[in-house]
C-alpha cells in the first residue's frame, strides 16, 4: 500500500451526473486489479477531511480511469480537479475480483456507479478471451454510461432503465434466467443494487455456478484500522462474522455476503 501523486491527464463531465477521470499511472509498480480501488483525497482544503474510496474504472498500461458520481461535497471538490493538477491516492488497496480459469462466459449485473466497477472485469475478460455479457441496470437512460466502452470490448449489453419500465427486479430475474440457459454463464457478477444482487445469490445457488459481488461502503481509512466499513460474511465456523470491505474485500464470494 503506498502514497502517490499522479498527473491528471483528463478530468471531464460526461454527463448530468457523472465525471470522468484520466490519469497518469506509470508510477505505480504494484499491479493493479479489476475490483481493487484508490482511496482519494478529493481537495486541498481540510474540508472534506476524509479520502473517498473510488473503484477502477479502466486500467491501461500507464494510465488508469475513474468513473464516479457527484454526489456530495467530496465529489464536487474533485470534479473541479483539471488536467496539469496532481491526483492524492493511495492504493491500488483491496481484493480484486477473480475469473476462474475454466469460464467461457461470464455476467455482469451492475446498477448505476456499480457499472463503473464492474466495466474494468469486462475488459479483462475481453483480454482472456472470455464472452461477456452485461447488464446494465439504472434509473435513466443518461446514466447508462459504460455501455459504449463496454461494447467496444466485445461484450453484449443489455440495458434496463426505470425511465423505460424495464428494470424490475422481477423482469431482470426473468431475463437472467434466459441468459443463464441461452449463454452457458459460467460466472456471475455483481455491483450496485442490494435488490439484484439478492437476485444474483440466488441464481448461482439454483445453477452451481462462480459468483463475486463487490461492495460499496462508506470508508473512514480504509487501512482496516477505523472498522467503519464492516459487512457480514457466512463462515464455516461460526455461521456469520464481522469483516473489513476495504481490507478483506471489497470483492467477496457472493454466496458468503450477508445481503437480507
Amino acid at each position: 500500500m503506498k502514497a502517490h501523486h499522479l498527473p491528471i491527464l483528463a478530468n471531464v463531465q460526461v454527463s448530468a451526473r457523472y465525471w470522468h477521470m484520466t490519469v497518469d499511472a506509470s508510477a505505480i509498480e504494484e499491479p493493479i486489479r479489476p475490483g481493487q480501488f484508490f482511496h482519494i483525497r478529493c481537495g486541498d482544503s481540510l474540508y472534506p477531511f476524509l479520502r473517498r474510496p473510488l473503484s477502477i474504472y479502466r486500467i491501461n498500461a500507464t494510465t488508469i480511469e475513474f468513473l464516479y458520481l457527484v454526489k456530495g461535497r467530496g465529489t464536487i471538490e474533485m470534479s473541479k480537479l483539471q488536467a496539469g493538477d496532481q491526483l492524492d491516492v493511495v492504493g491500488p488497496l483491496g481484493q480484486g475480483f477473480t475469473i476462474p480459469s475454466d469460464a467461457n462466459s461470464i455476467l455482469l449485473i451492475g446498477r448505476g456507479v456499480g457499472i463503473a466497477t464492474l466495466a474494468a472485469l469486462a475488459q479483462e475478460a475481453a483480454i482472456e478471451g472470455v464472452q461477456c455479457t452485461a447488464i446494465l441496470s439504472a434509473r435513466s437512460r443518461d446514466d447508462l454510461l459504460a455501455a459504449d466502452m463496454l461494447s467496444e470490448l466485445g461484450a453484449t449489453v443489455i440495458k434496463v432503465t426505470e425511465e423505460d419500465n424495464t428494470s424490475d427486479v422481477l423482469q431482470v430475474s426473468a431475463l437472467i434466467h434466459e441468459l443463464m440457459v441461452k449463454s452457458a454463464i459460467s460466472a456471475v457478477y455483481t455491483c450496485g443494487s442490494k435488490r439484484l444482487s439478492l437476485v444474483a445469490q440466488q441464481i448461482i445457488e439454483e445453477y452451481g455456478v462462480f459468483g463475486e459481488i463487490a461492495l460499496e461502503e462508506h470508508m473512514g481509512c480504509a487501512m482496516g484500522a477505523c472498522f467503519a466499513c464492516v459487512c457480514d460474511i457466512r463462515n464455516d465456523q461460526d455461521g456469520v462474522s464481522s469483516v473489513r470491505v476495504c481490507i478483506e474485500g471489497p470483492v467477496f464470494p457472493l454466496e458468503k455476503v450477508v445481503l437480507a
